[in-house]
């Protein structure tokens, strides 16, 4: 069975983004093993050297880290990157840095830089929008109406 990694910084407090995020999960299963992984938010000195530290301890399998600066994709764009990944890996990590972003070692780290615009989306929202982008990939792939 294919495996998605969603390998993001800091929890989750509001309750309808959980459930949301939660639906989407429940939806996956069918197409694929959906892991969350939380690592904890760092605060002080160097928070970004700290949290990209524990982020790339994690990232394996093909990394799609979401980012500002990336490419944009259409949601067929990434049903086919994704298609194209599987073909070598047997997963594909999506990585949502904290609040003040990822260093260059993340970046350099990533097969591709995903953008969702060129506004900032709040983290918790993004990883939302990212879970419903995710399956609606599968369900493109898979040929189902609810795409369109």
């Amino acid at each position: 069975m294919k495996k998605v990694n969603l390998l993001c910084v800091g929890k989750i407090k509001e309750k309808y983004l959980r459930d949301g995020i939660e639906e989407y999960a429940k939806r996956l299963s069918r197409y694929c093993s959906f892991c969350i992984n939380e690592l904890p938010d760092v605060s002080g000195v160097d928070e970004v050297k700290a949290e990209s530290d524990a982020l790339l301890t994690k990232m394996k399998g093909y990394v799609i880290l979401c980012d500002i600066g990336g490419k944009l994709l259409t949601s067929p764009e990434l049903s086919e990157v994704m298609d194209k990944a599987y073909l070598t890996q047997s997963e594909i990590t999506f990585v949502i840095g904290g609040s003040e972003g990822v260093d260059e070692r993340v970046r350099n780290k990533a097969d591709l830089r995903l953008s969702f615009g060129r506004v900032t989306f709040p983290h918790q929202l993004m990883r939302l929008m990212l879970t419903e982008q995710i399956y609606r990939a599968f369900n493109i792939t898979a040929n189902t109406p609810y795409h369109k």
